[in-house]
């Protein structure tokens, strides 16, 4: 299977969804526990949740493979995420409920990471670094948003109960602070969503690896909570209940980068 899918747009906008895959190649799936299996760690349902992009002439590209064969937004250094805190690498070993991915003696070695990277995480970044550099060719700018969900309650990462909607740009590094106001200011009027920005989540590898504002190269994260739009707990339904009240939301974010991307 191919790592990614991507499609095409004309705005100066590029949408990734890194965690949305579920695919693990069958020799692989032998040697994971029936818990990895079930791939309860996926950013779920994100491509009907942002269905209105194509309306928006935005491009997009999003994985295939599930985080569990590998994670398309850590470094590929194994430098941690967050120093300090809690973390997963780049090819997984537990779950964020911290149970083991694999069965005893199957993890992977220093070799098979490397092949999973060549194979899968840099084709996504080498087409993310492509289609960033033709935007600017043709816009004078490029702006990639990076989203992405997460349960509401996750004691391995975050105390209590995480924000609905979680702006990061590197703590201000990956893209203008004037683009950040206005996505603040569109956040600032939903009541019915908390939000902040650089809070918890400021962006992961690729938000920080691709924003360089000074290059007209922008990049902003979006860590959403499961609770704004699906079922918290096995299946992982998608509530067309909740996403109809945060879709107008997404919506309006997006339609605000490609008016400040165009100077309007």
């Amino acid at each position: 299977m191919e790592p990614y899918v991507f499609t095409a747009g004309d705005a100066p906008v590029l949408v990734s969804m890194p965690h949305s895959g579920v695919f693990i190649p069958p020799l692989l799936q032998a040697r994971m526990t029936p818990a990895a299996l079930d791939v309860p760690d996926t950013d779920w349902h994100l491509p009907q949740l942002y269905d209105f992009l194509d309306d928006l002439g935005i491009g997009t590209i999003r994985a295939t493979h599930s985080r569990y064969v590998i994670d398309l937004n850590r470094n590929p250094s194994g430098q941690p995420l967050y120093p300090g805190a809690n973390n997963t690498e780049l090819c997984p070993t537990s779950s964020f409920s911290e149970a083991p991915l694999y069965r005893p003696g199957e993890q992977p070695d220093k070799a098979e990471i490397e092949e999973r990277r060549t194979a899968v995480w840099q084709p996504y970044h080498g087409r993310i670094a492509d289609e960033l550099a033709a935007m600017r060719k043709r816009h004078g700018v490029a702006v990639l948003w990076d989203a992405h969900s997460i349960r509401s309650e996750v004691p391995r990462f975050f105390q209590g109960r995480l924000t609905d909607l979680n702006l990061g740009s590197g703590g201000g590094t990956a893209a203008s602070p004037e683009l950040l106001a206005r996505l603040g200011d569109i956040a600032k009027v939903t009541a019915d969503y908390s939000f902040v920005i650089d809070g918890r989540f400021k962006g992961g590898y690729i938000t920080r690896h691709f924003g360089d504002p000074a290059n007209n190269i922008h990049a902003i994260q979006l860590e959403q909570s499961w609770a704004t739009y699906m079922n918290e707990d096995p299946p992982f339904g998608f509530r067309e209940d909740l996403a109809t009240g945060v879709q107008p939301v997404l919506r309006r974010f997006l339609e605000c980068v490609i008016a400040w991307a165009r100077g309007t």
